[in-house]
Parts: C-alpha cells; structure tokens; sequence
C-alpha cells in the first residue's frame, strides 16, 4: 500500500471530522430556534427520499412496477400501519402484480 492511499484515508477523515466538529464547538451551550430544529429534525428524511425515490422507478423494466409500488407503499403509510407492515403489504401487492403482470 503507497503513501497516497494513507493521506487520502487521512483527508477522508478530516473532512468527515470537520463538519461534526465545527457545530459541537461553536453552538455548545446554545439554544438554536424551533424553526432551525424543526428543519434539521427533517434533513434525514428528505435526503433519504431524494436518493430513493428515482431509483424506484428503474427497479424493472416495467416502470408500472415503481409506480404500483410507491403508490401501494403511501397507501398504506397514510393508513397509518407500521413501517414493517407498510414493507410486507407493499411486498405482497407487488409480488400478486408480478404473477399477473410480469
């Protein structure tokens, strides 16, 4: 292993330090607005879709496949089920469009 592959695990680690670090030293001991809590609280979900949600639709072939899915899945969400019965429901539904369709 070449000295480079030491300096860009090293380089790699700071910058990964830095942006943790920078908001535990600056902010300690302060109180930051509701709404600013409010925002970062939703950051983790809103990344999560935006790296998820266009891959759906390229899962098959068949784009219906993505949408019946999405479609399925924010059903039964907005019923208010559990995550675990929202991805076996959403698994199930896609798996009877699969014997059908596919």
């Amino acid at each position: 292993m070449g000295a480079w592959i030491w300096w860009m695990i090293f380089g790699m680690a700071i910058v990964t330090y830095i942006p943790r670090a920078i908001p535990l030293t600056f902010l300690e001991g302060r109180e930051l607005p509701e709404v600013v809590q409010n925002v970062l609280r939703n950051i983790p979900y809103a990344v999560l879709g935006a790296l998820i949600f266009p891959a759906v639709f390229f899962i098959q072939e068949n784009i219906w496949f993505g949408v019946i899915g999405v479609a399925s899945a924010f059903a039964i969400a907005i019923a208010g089920a559990n995550v675990i019965f929202v991805v076996l429901g959403t698994i199930a539904i896609l798996s009877i469009y699969g014997l059908w369709f596919g």
